[in-house]
């Protein structure tokens, strides 16, 4: 016998627990359906915790309007939920001459996107807040911010589950049909398995969103983008951190540079870096450490060796391959596919998390929920 409910979102990641929440606060009956044994155990937790400003992403991209919108609802939410962050701030740092028309140009691209409050500072400005940097001048992005992330995801699954929303762990979902009427998934292995059926469901299973929408009897495949995999590798040091804010390099291709991040508690932490791989592996290998050297030391000389520790690695799941241009999110729904009731979410990555509010709006949208009023919009 097959169960239906409302919803079914699939994968418990920041992202899928922000959608399971807004549907759940849309009246929605709701079971999330995690393949783990606990929340954000893949990308939302193997990330740099920080809260985006959102200066980067091509103007007019999902990214670039989700995170901005997202921003200011995460402060909002984190202000009113208890959920440990600080808006310290960070430092886009130019070591090159040749470096300072592209602060220039980021400090152009930020005011078109929403984020009109970038501050470029001279070489003498820069060494009086971080007198451990070195640079030739900087943008300072004062509403970018650090998070706990998992207290942050522990707030979406109290939000959701006081709504009424469930979340069933050990379920992965193997295959899915479209049915007349609903959406129906298979759920487990072997003498486990079960099917259950719901009239929306929601693929925000990250990693493997594109094998489980490959899975789904009735779904174009060609709807399906490619995924590609960047692995981002970190690097720990001990002892109070040199800096008071987030340090960040001009970008490179692929990613936002080396850069440095402080946690809540204290802690700092190098990275990530950008390794394209071909299947999810968080291994870190000791000796990528010497890349890490020589880019840190452009900003930060004083970077003793033997000083820097493996602390993680995490995997980004792209839609575009190395050397391409940068991919945007994608959140296909009925409008894009034709099948009635079922959101895809591909390339959710960085600015996921701090976008993560904006972007279940956009998956209500598209399955024609009302807005609601939940105290961050």
């Amino acid at each position: 016998m097959t169960e239906s409910v409302d919803c079914i979102v699939i994968g418990a990641g920041v992202v899928g627990l922000a959608v399971a929440r807004r549907l759940a606060m849309a009246g929605k009956e709701v079971i999330v359906l995690e393949s783990e044994d606990t929340i954000g155990t893949q990308t939302s937790s193997r990330n740099s915790e920080v809260i985006h400003a959102g200066i980067y992403y091509p103007t007019g991209s999902l990214k670039a309007r989700t995170c901005v919108a997202g921003k200011h609802r995460l402060y909002r939410y984190c202000a009113s939920h208890g959920v440990p962050h600080s808006q310290l701030g960070k430092l886009i740092v130019a070591t090159s001459e040749l470096q300072i028309e592209t602060l220039h140009q980021l400090k152009i691209k930020a005011a078109a996107n929403g984020v009109p409050d970038l501050l470029f500072k001279d070489p003498r400005e820069v060494e009086k807040m971080e007198p451990a940097i070195n640079s030739v001048g900087a943008l300072l992005s004062p509403s970018t911010g650090i998070i706990d992330s998992h207290s942050l995801m522990l707030a979406y699954q109290g939000d959701a589950e006081d709504n009424g929303a469930m979340i069933a762990f050990n379920s992965s979902v193997t295959k899915g049909t479209i049915r007349e009427n609903n959406i129906e998934l298979t759920v487990g292995e072997s003498d486990q398995e079960y099917t259950v059926a719901a009239n929306l469901v929601v693929n925000a299973a990250g990693l493997g969103a594109q094998r489980l929408a490959g899975s789904i009897k009735g779904l174009n495949p060609k709807t399906i983008p490619d995924r590609y995999l960047a692995r981002g590798c970190y690097f720990t040091i001990s002892g109070k951190p040199p800096f008071q804010r987030l340090i960040y390099p001009v970008p490179e291709p692929g990613g936002l540079g080396v850069h440095v991040t402080l946690d809540m508690g204290g802690g700092i932490r190098f990275g990530p870096d950008v390794e394209w791989i071909d299947r999810v592996d968080y291994e870190i290998k000791p000796e990528r450490a010497d890349s890490f050297y020589s880019a840190i030391r452009k900003y930060y000389p004083e970077l003793k060796d033997g000083t820097l520790q493996p602390g993680y690695a995490g995997v980004r799941p792209k839609i575009t391959e190395k050397g391409s241009a940068a991919g945007d999110f994608l959140i296909q729904g009925p409008e894009e596919h034709k099948i009635k009731g079922l959101v895809n979410m591909y390339g959710i990555e960085s600015p996921g998390l701090t976008a993560s509010l904006a972007l279940a709006d956009i998956v209500a949208h598209k399955l024609g929920l009302p807005e609601i009023k939940d105290g961050t919009t």
